[in-house]
């Protein structure tokens, strides 16, 4: 019975991980506020090698719509104010020798039905996630009962749990994808 344990256990933490990767996505999608969680995903050349942003410089949202980049290297302004034109985060770069800053604008109405189109296809890439795993933990059970380490009373009470882990899992996350929209779509 602790094989069965085991695997929900196990499913239930790879779901979970699932879950909190989509909600990690979702941060980095531009809504009308500023927010350091859009430069998460900017890489940035830095003597050959690509460094997260992060590494590089100390970004803040001081403002409602403001970020600001301070690099520890001076050197560094143009290769990130290069690596933010060249991504898909939509902002342009102004820099004072000192501080990159980046004014975040109002979404217009269609960006805002693009992103919201993003988000949707982030959050079924979360769902299929989820249903892969429910897919594997089936298959171990399978394998438990054929291999006679398990009953198949026991493997039908872990498949309904596991079902029942899936759907929780699922609402959880069309939960998220619900505020994330809500905030897209807040003028």
């Amino acid at each position: 019975m602790s094989l069965i344990d085991d695997l929900l256990d196990d499913a239930r933490e790879h779901m979970d991980k699932s879950v909190d990767s989509t909600r990690a996505k979702f941060g980095s999608i531009r809504t009308g506020r500023a927010s350091t969680a859009l430069l998460d995903r900017i890489n940035v050349d830095y003597y050959g090698a690509q460094t997260p942003l992060k590494q590089l410089a100390t970004v803040s949202a001081p403002e409602a719509r403001l970020l600001t980049i301070q690099p520890y290297d001076k050197s560094s302004i143009k290769n990130i104010e290069r690596a933010i034109l060249e991504s898909d985060v939509g902002l342009t770069p102004n820099n004072d020798g000192q501080i990159i800053r980046l004014q975040v604008p109002e979404l217009t109405e269609e960006r805002r039905k693009d992103l919201v189109k993003v988000v949707r296809n982030l959050a079924e890439e979360g769902r299929v996630a989820i249903r892969n795993i429910r897919r594997d933990v089936m298959h171990d059970l399978r394998e438990l009962r054929d291999a006679g380490e398990a009953g198949s009373d026991d493997e039908h009470r872990a498949e309904e749990a596991l079902q029942k882990l899936t759907d929780e899992k699922v609402k959880e996350l069309d939960a998220v994808l619900k505020a994330k929209e809500e905030e897209i779509l807040e003028v």
